[in-house]
C-alpha cells in the first residue's frame, strides 16, 4: 500500500475537486441537509455543525486502542517495545510506534445527517479509516465521510473508530478479539440513545453496514470473522481494501448469502487480490456482478475496477465523485 495521506499535490488537486463539486450543489440548491426534524434533535449537548452534518466525538471503553493482547496467529505481543518506561508496537512498515502517541487515543466520530431518525429505521455505518489518517483532518475534512452518508439518502449514522493514529500501520487493535464487534456495537447503541435523548433498544434494532478503506480492511475481517454481531451486519463495502484476509471475507460472503450483500471497489493497487477473491467466489458458484446495482440488498456480490483512480483519494473519487454516497444511496433506494 502507499502512504495514504498523499503527496502534497495529490491532496491540493482533492480539496480544489472537493470545492468545486461544492460549489455546483450550492448552485443546484443542495448544499445543505435536509432541515431537521424536531423528533431526531440531539439532545445530549454533545453534538457540533461541520458541514452541516452533526458531528461528536465519544471515548468509549470499547475502543480499538489501547490494546494489551496479542497478534492474532503471530505468536508475539503487540507491544513488543520497551524503552525507558514506554511500550511501543514494531510496525512491519512504519517502524516502532510508541503507545502513548499511536495506540491510545480511545475517541470514536459519531456523525449523522440533521433529518436522521432512528424510530424511522435505518443503519449505522460502521468506518475503519486507512493509515496515516487522524479522525477530524481526514475522516472528517479530507475524505467528507460524514458529509457523504448525509448525501446519500440514507437515514444512518456514521460510527467511525480512531485506529492507530497518523501511521503506516493496519493494526486491528481490540478488534481482533473475539466479540468485540457486538461490544462496540453496544456501546454506541448506549452513546446513541444518550445523544438523542431515547432508548438503546431503538438503536440496537438498526443494521450495520461496515465499510473499509485500505488499511481498514483488518480491523473488518477480524470483525466479520470473529466480532460476534454477524446477524446485525447486512453489508460490507470496500473502498481499495483488499489487501489481505482474503479467507475471511471468502467465508463471509458464502455464510451470509442471501442475508447480506458485499461490494468491493478497487484500483490498480488492489486489483490483484480482488481478482483472486472474485474468481474463488465464482468457482464456489456464487453469483459475482462486475457493476453496482441500482439496488443493493441481500446477496449482491458486486466488484468494482476503478481502473486508474487514486488511491490516496480512493473515498472522495473513484468510479464516481463521494463513492461512499453512492453506494449507501443505492442502500437507500
Amino acid at each position: 500500500m502507499r502512504d495514504e495521506r498523499g503527496v502534497a499535490s495529490g491532496l491540493a488537486a482533492s480539496r480544489k475537486r472537493a470545492m468545486f463539486a461544492a460549489g455546483l450543489l450550492a448552485l443546484a440548491g443542495c448544499a445543505g441537509p435536509t432541515p431537521m426534524k424536531e423528533a431526531a434533535a440531539p439532545t445530549g449537548g454533545g453534538f457540533t455543525q461541520s458541514g452541516g452534518v452533526n458531528v461528536a466525538y465519544a471515548e468509549f471503553r470499547n475502543s480499538a486502542f489501547p490494546y494489551h493482547g496479542s497478534i492474532p496467529d503471530e505468536g508475539r505481543p503487540f507491544l513488543d517495545v520497551s524503552a525507558n518506561g514506554r511500550l511501543g508496537h514494531s510496525s512491519p512498515r512504519g517502524g516502532v510506534y510508541w503507545e502513548d502517541e499511536t495506540y491510545n487515543d480511545r475517541r470514536v466520530l459519531i456523525a449523522a445527517g440533521g433529518d436522521f431518525d432512528a424510530r424511522r429505521g435505518g443503519d449505522l455505518v460502521l468506518y475503519f479509516h486507512g493509515n496515516q489518517a487522524t479522525l477530524a483532518r481526514d475522516v472528517v475534512d479530507r475524505q467528507q465521510t460524514p458529509q457523504q452518508v448525509a448525501e446519500s439518502g440514507l437515514n444512518g449514522v456514521l460510527i467511525a473508530p480512531q485506529m492507530a493514529v497518523n501511521a503506516l500501520d493496519s493494526s486491528a487493535g481490540r478488534f481482533w478479539q473475539p466479540g468485540q464487534l457486538a461490544a462496540f456495537l453496544n456501546e454506541a447503541d448506549q452513546r446513541l440513545a444518550s445523544l438523542y435523548g431515547g432508548a438503546a433498544g431503538e438503536f440496537r434494532r438498526l443494521p450495520v453496514v461496515i465499510v473499509a478503506y485500505s488499511g481498514g480492511y483488518l480491523p473488518a475481517a477480524y470483525s466479520l470473522a470473529v466480532g460476534g454481531a454477524d446477524s446485525r451486519v447486512r453489508g460490507v463495502v470496500l473502498l481499495d481494501a483488499l489487501y489481505g484476509e482474503e479467507d475471511k471475507f471468502f467465508d463471509w460472503i458464502a455464510r451470509s448469502r442471501g442475508r447480506a450483500f458485499f461490494v468491493s471497489a478497487y484500483s490498480k493497487s488492489s486489483r490483484e487480490q480482488n481478482q483472486a477473491l472474485k474468481a474463488r467466489l465464482i468457482a464456489a458458484g456464487m453469483p459475482v456482478q462486475d457493476r453496482l446495482p441500482e439496488r443493493l440488498g441481500p446477496g449482491v456480490v458486486a466488484f468494482i475496477d476503478a481502473g486508474d483512480a487514486a488511491h490516496d483519494d480512493f473515498v472522495n473519487y473513484a468510479w464516481t465523485s463521494q463513492p461512499l454516497r453512492d453506494v449507501l444511496a443505492r442502500i437507500a433506494q
